[in-house]
């Protein structure tokens, strides 16, 4: 079934639209949620919050890009979800790994007030990954959106651990300089 199609089935409210959204997406959503949490219960709970989150949005939200916005509703129930796990315990795992290694470099969090330069942020990021040639940009949106391991970039990409690991560390130079320029750091 095509994305514009599921979207209709939620606007007219029809539970089908939570089943197509499984059919299609679930095993994407799952692997969000498990690169993130590292277990499959909580992934599985995380993927059907995805489903009612998504429920919820539309209406009003009329997505361009199913999978981007169901994509995004599942990271950031992940991500709720290990904050939450953390909040007792500190460490572990490669999302806690991913977020050291960019935490220098981006800003801090920002609040409701600042919600308009967040997005700027957000636009002015997606600017700097456009400019990234495709290889390049996919092992850092692997590494930092999907928080995939690197033994599994290195896989995809057919290349060593420690030239995964190089290129990162000169593609967040690259983004440290670009932010700096821009004016965010």
């Amino acid at each position: 079934m095509e994305d514009a199609d599921i979207v209709e089935l939620y606007f007219r409210r029809d539970q089908h639209a939570l089943e197509e959204t499984a059919a299609k997406y679930g095993t994407y959503l799952n692997r969000i949620s498990m690169n993130v949490l590292g277990d499959r219960e909580d992934a599985g709970e995380c993927v059907n919050d995805t489903y009612l989150g998504a429920w919820n949005a539309m209406p009003p939200a009329r997505p361009r890009m199913l999978k981007a916005f169901l994509g995004k509703i599942a990271r950031r129930i992940s991500l709720n979800r290990l904050r939450e796990r953390l909040a007792d315990r500190r460490g572990g795992g490669e999302t806690a790994l991913a977020i050291e290694e960019l935490g220098e470099l981006l800003p801090a969090d920002r609040d409701t007030q600042e919600e308009a330069e967040a997005r700027e942020l957000t636009r002015a990021l997606n600017g700097f990954l456009a400019g990234l040639p495709e290889r390049e940009r996919d092992i850092f949106l692997r590494r930092y959106w999907y928080f995939d391991p690197l033994t599994d970039i290195a896989k995809v990409s057919g290349k060593s651990e420690a030239a995964v690991k190089s290129q990162l560390h000169r593609t967040r130079e690259k983004l440290r300089d670009w932010l700096y320029k821009e004016g965010w750091l």
